[in-house]
């Protein structure tokens, strides 16, 4: 691939030489984010719909191996800068190897996941290219005349629907938020180019150093949950959210919650579901207390199962949920969690704990349908 001559500052590229639909590929100990596939997919759709290629973007230190993934998740080319200096993510050095990129090959737009790391890369990435972010994006379109990206996001506690554009300043760039969109089959047949181009940066150059990683201890990452167990206004209080988490940790599970249990101030923001929250897609979803608001349905019911408990049978998300319980969740949720434990302890017929391999999956329910398979709840 030949690249588009050099301009200087002041020399600013015209439109028509940005072409190409890039998406930053985001890793850590050499296994990339989910949302990073999922973007490729959604970078697909929409290079497919103008004509263009897609790039993948991947920035580190031996991560030579994400590029294959890439390429068998729907990237035509993929742009690799592998240098020892960036075995620790500092946004320096990787804001730098990006934006040297971008100079080079001129795509038209850049995606990243809307992710502590995604946000600060782009944030800097677009400081350097001088050009706009679009933040938190949850839907995304683009024009097949002059290709203007459209990024929508909800605002206003999910009232409303704000769409950002870019219309004076190339690359177009937006953060999307992570589970919104399907993450794509990969195809290990797909072939593609690898461009692997220097680090123009130098250790000395770098005003950082990173002495120690301190995992968070409670970091919650409902996005790539198998099994969230959620909790809502029902609840009553913050102190009924501890046999929540109980039965989360009896099935290998997360806490998630609805917007009212966070606005109460029952349990932290991280924890939430919906618009204004995590999009998710676990296996199970075991909704408690919860009513069924729009602005939660939206974030999760992607689900492979739902499972609702609540004493009203008129709550709106009974209707979606693929085992609703009427009933004292006080009484129904103790319950199940003893029964569970009980079930998990019991040896199977190879001696192991826990229910039969190949027959039932590792919470004793039957494995859900593909999704393709199932009907669609979003009406």
């Amino acid at each position: 691939m030949t690249a588009p001559a050099a301009t200087t500052a002041d020399q600013t590229p015209a439109f028509s030489e940005y072409r190409g639909v890039w998406v930053y590929v985001q890793h850590r100990a050499g296994i990339a984010a989910p949302v990073s596939w999922q973007l490729l997919g959604v970078g697909r759709e929409l290079a497919q719909q103008i004509g263009v290629p897609v790039g993948a973007v991947v920035v580190g230190s031996d991560v030579g191996h994400l590029c294959q993934e890439a390429i068998a998740c729907g990237a035509d080319t993929v742009y690799l800068i592998d240098n020892p200096i960036l075995r620790d993510y500092r946004t320096q050095p990787y804001a730098s190897a990006v934006a040297q990129l971008i100079r080079k090959y001129r795509p038209e737009v850049v995606l990243y996941g809307s992710t502590v790391h995604g946000r600060d890369v782009a944030g800097a990435v677009a400081t350097v290219a001088r050009t706009g972010l679009a933040a938190d994006a949850t839907q995304l379109a683009i024009e097949q005349d002059g290709h203007l990206l459209h990024a929508s996001r909800p605002d206003f506690g999910g009232k409303l629907m704000s769409t950002i554009l870019c219309k004076r300043h190339r690359p177009q760039m937006a953060t999307c938020r992570p589970g919104v969109f399907p993450t794509p089959e990969p195809d290990p047949s797909r072939r593609g180019e690898i461009i692997e181009e220097p680090l123009g940066v130098a250790e000395n150059d770098v005003p950082t150093r990173v002495l120690e990683f301190i995992p968070e201890s409670r970091h919650v990452d409902l996005s790539n949950a198998e099994i969230i167990v959620a909790g809502g206004r029902g609840l009553g209080g913050p102190k009924a959210f501890d046999m929540l988490f109980e039965l989360a940790q009896v099935v290998g599970g997360v806490v998630g919650a609805s917007r009212a249990a966070v606005m109460a101030g029952w349990i932290p923001y991280q924890h939430q579901v919906g618009q204004t929250g995590q999009t998710v897609r676990p296996r199970i979803y075991i909704a408690c207390g919860i009513s069924g608001a729009i602005q939660h349905l939206v974030g999760m019911q992607d689900s492979d199962i739902i499972i609702a408990i609540n004493s009203d049978a008129e709550a709106p998300i009974l209707k979606i949920a693929d085992y609703a319980i009427v009933g004292d969740m006080f009484q129904i949720v103790p319950a199940l969690t003893r029964r569970l434990r009980e079930r998990l302890a019991e040896p199977s017929a190879d001696g192991h704990s826990g229910p039969e391999r190949g027959t039932e999956s590792a919470n004793g329910l039957e494995p859900p349908p593909p999704r393709s398979q199932k009907e669609d709840r979003s009406g």
